[in-house]
């Protein structure tokens, strides 16, 4: 694997990582979640609008990347403050979410080649987090109904997201080793 080149790569994981502890903090009731999550949504617009500054070659997903964690966090921080028109920000996320998918969508787990970059445990990683971001929903929705144990089935997809977001941001990055000895020439 190749060192990646995206710049604040690790402080956005940490806020992203630090915004899912402040949903849960929330959802269990604790104080001080309001502050955590408006700080949280804060470092991810700031960080992700410098990231964007950084960034040379700027194609069309990127402004839709863009896009998208603008509405994404300012959605995040007026619901924080109570502001009551945040539906617009909710329509703003849902639109540029299905252009970026359809934009980039599954391209961006593959290499340049078109050819699929994940080994078996990355691909194992990948599922749990599917299933974790699926839990997480199930355990909204069972929240909105009031169903039981919503509580602990979100606190079990939150877990799952947070040690994903973790177990990527810890991990160490593996050198590519070149052989050049066996290499064929290419003309």
């Amino acid at each position: 694997m190749k060192q990646s080149t995206k710049s604040l790569k690790t402080p956005l994981r940490v806020a992203i990582v630090a915004l899912l502890c402040g949903m849960l903090m929330r959802i269990l009731n604790w104080p001080y979640t309001g502050g955590i999550i408006f700080t949280s949504f804060l470092a991810i617009l700031i960080l992700y609008a410098v990231r964007f500054s950084k960034k040379e070659n700027k194609q069309p997903v990127a402004y839709i990347k863009m896009a998208l964690v603008l509405f994404w966090t300012t959605n995040g921080l007026l619901k924080i403050l109570d502001f009551p028109y945040t539906i617009i920000f909710q329509i703003g996320t849902a639109i540029t979410f299905i252009t970026w998918f359809a934009m980039e969508g599954t391209a961006y787990f593959m290499d340049e080649d078109r050819k699929a970059k994940n080994s078996f445990v990355e691909i194992a990683w990948n599922f749990a987090m599917v299933v974790g971001v699926l839990t997480i929903i199930c355990g909204g929705i069972m929240h909105l109904l009031g169903w039981e144990f919503s509580i602990p089935t979100l606190t079990v997809g939150l877990t799952i997201v947070t040690a994903y977001i973790l177990k990527d941001i810890f991990n160490p990055v593996k050198e590519e080793i070149k052989d050049s000895n066996n290499e064929e020439l290419r003309l």
